[in-house]
C-alpha cells in the first residue's frame, strides 16, 4: 500500500497495478485515487472489465491503440480470475506493453505461481490488501468518529468492531448510521452501538450456542426460529453452528498448550478482539461436548442431504442434543 501512496505522492506511475485480497473496501479507494491520478475526468481512453471470461485478444488490440489527445489510455481490469487461470496470453503481452497503455487489477485472489502474477510484479506492482488489524480498525472508527465531533470510549469501540466484523465497508455503513442515530450529541456510547448497529449472522449464531451451553433450550430454539424468519436457511444455521463448536474446540486446545490470545486468534483466523468471547464460551464446554456436537452436525447434514431427516427438524435436533 506504501508503495501506491508514494505513486500517487511522486506523481510518478507504474505501467501496470494488482490490487489483491480480502479488504474490499481499501482496494476501491486505492482503485479510485489510481484512476483520479492516471485518467482525471478522461472517459475516451478508460476502459472497464469485470468478471470472468474477459475478452483477452480484444483487451490486447485496445492496449495496442494509442490514445486519442491523450498522454495515455488506462484499462481496469476486476475479478477476472486471470490470476489464477487463463492468464498466460495477457502475461506474454504485459512482458513488452504499449508503453502508453496503464493496466490497474484488482482481485480477491491470485495464484502467486501464475505467469501472470510473476510478470505483473516484476514489470509493475502488486499490493496485497489484507484484513486490517484490530489497533488499525480502532485508530480507524475513532478517527471517522472525530471528523463527525464525536467521542468514544475504547470499549465502545471494540464492542462496535464486535458487532461489525472486520470486513471495512461493513464498517463503514455501520458508523454512518450510528453518527446520524448520534446527530445531536457528542459522545457515542454502549447503548448506541446496540440499538443502531446490526447484528452479524455470526454473533446471532453465537448467541444460539451462548443458551445452548447454559441450558436455556427455550431461548435457544427461540433464536434459531427467528433467524428462519429472516429467510436464513436451515443448512446455513447448521454450517454455522458447526463452525462455531469447531472454533470453540480449537481455542480450547490450543489454550491448554499455553498459546497466547494473538496466536489463537491467527490460528483460528477470528480477529484478536473476539478471541476473548470464545474463551469464555468455549469455558462452558468439556472438550468432549464440542466433539460430540461436531459428530452431530455432521450427522444431521448428512441426513438432511440423503432425505432421510427434514432440515428444519435437524437443527431443532441438535440444539435439543448439543449438550
Amino acid at each position: 500500500m506504501q508503495r501506491i501512496i508514494k505513486d500517487l505522492k511522486d506523481n510518478d506511475f507504474k505501467q501496470i497495478y494488482l490490487l489483491y485480497g480480502e479488504e474490499r473496501y481499501l482496494k476501491k479507494q486505492y482503485t479510485d485515487k489510481l484512476k483520479a491520478a492516471l485518467a482525471g475526468d478522461d472517459t475516451m481512453n478508460v476502459h472497464f472489465y469485470e468478471g470472468k471470461d474477459v475478452p483477452v485478444p480484444e483487451i490486447i488490440d485496445l492496449a495496442e491503440t494509442m490514445p486519442f489527445l491523450a498522454s495515455r489510455r488506462v484499462i481496469f481490469l476486476s475479478d477476472s480470475g486471470l490470476f489464477k487461470s487463463g492468464g498466460e496470453q495477457l502475461a506474454e503481452y504485459l512482458a513488452n506493453p504499449n508503453e502508453t497503455t496503464y493496466f490497474v487489477f484488482t482481485e480477491s485472489e491470485v495464484d502467486k505461481r501464475s505467469k501472470l502474477y510473476k510478470t505483473v510484479s516484476s514489470k509493475g506492482c502488486a499490493v496485497d490488501f489484507t484484513t486490517q488489524d484490530e489497533n488499525t480498525l480502532k485508530r480507524w472508527v475513532a478517527s471517522l468518529l472525530a471528523k463527525e465531533g464525536k467521542k468514544v470510549a475504547e470499549s465502545t469501540v471494540l464492542l462496535f468492531l464486535s458487532k461489525t466484523g472486520t470486513d471495512m465497508e461493513n464498517i463503514q455503513m455501520e458508523l454512518e448510521k450510528l453518527i446520524s442515530y448520534c446527530m445531536d450529541r457528542d459522545v457515542v456510547t454502549v447503548q448506541d452501538v446496540e440499538t443502531i448497529c446490526t447484528t452479524r449472522l455470526q454473533d446471532r449464531i453465537f448467541d444460539v450456542t451462548e443458551a445452548v451451553a447454559r441450558r436455556q433450550t427455550t431461548k435457544a430454539l427461540t433464536l434459531y426460529y427467528d433467524l428462519l424468519a429472516l429467510k436464513v436457511s436451515p443448512l446455513q444455521i447448521l454450517a454455522m453452528l458447526s463452525r462455531q463448536y469447531n472454533l470453540m474446540l480449537q481455542v480450547k486446545e490450543l489454550k491448554k498448550r499455553g498459546t497466547s490470545d494473538r496466536d489463537v486468534a491467527s490460528k483460528i483466523g477470528v480477529p484478536p478482539f473476539v478471541v476473548s468471547k470464545y474463551l469464555s464460551q468455549a469455558a462452558q464446554y468439556k472438550s468432549q461436548e464440542l466433539r460430540m456436537a461436531l459428530e452431530q452436525c455432521a450427522e444431521a447434514d448428512m441426513a438432511v442431504k440423503t432425505g432421510r431427516m427434514n432440515d428444519k427438524m435437524s437443527v431443532e435436533l441438535i440444539i435439543l442434543g448439543a449438550r
